[in-house]
């Protein structure tokens, strides 16, 4: 594959993340991470959670019953070697839970790429927050 077409793989396997975090298809999800991914909120006023099983269990608990509509976009994409890439993705979210409270955000994903027999994976991921509104039910 050329360099384009495995960019290209990269920006699809984040398409996936986003498409199945909002449909909330956590098995999908799953196949977009390797086993040992690390994800990193602490940024964003979360947590780092290591392990792909680990980070669906969390998502599940803290979004499952939540409306989400996530947007990336403007990718910076960089192979740094046949099996590896950076990446550095803008981000708007929108997060809805059941008891009516809001997040639209704002900030960045940075994330590495690891490509194994069955292609792209996300190996990391640390979200930064630029701007974040909630909204509370009282307020709205």
């Amino acid at each position: 594959m050329s360099d384009l077409d495995e960019v290209e793989a990269i920006r699809r396997l984040k398409a996936r993340y986003f498409r199945t975090m909002d449909t909330k298809d956590w098995d999908g999800m799953r196949q977009v991470f390797t086993d040992d991914v690390v994800i990193d909120t602490s940024e964003a006023g979360g947590d780092v959670v290591r392990g792909a099983a680990e980070f669906i269990t969390f998502l599940q608990e803290a979004l499952g019953g939540a409306v989400t509509v996530h947007q990336g976009h403007m990718p910076e994409i960089d192979l740094t070697s046949e099996a590896t890439a950076t990446g550095i993705w803008a981000l708007n979210d929108i997060v809805i839970w059941p008891n009516g409270m809001r997040l639209d955000g704002y900030g960045h994903y940075h994330e590495t790429y690891e490509k194994g027999t069955d292609g792209w994976r996300i190996k990391s991921s640390k979200l930064t927050r630029l701007h974040a509104d909630f909204v509370t039910p009282e307020e709205s």
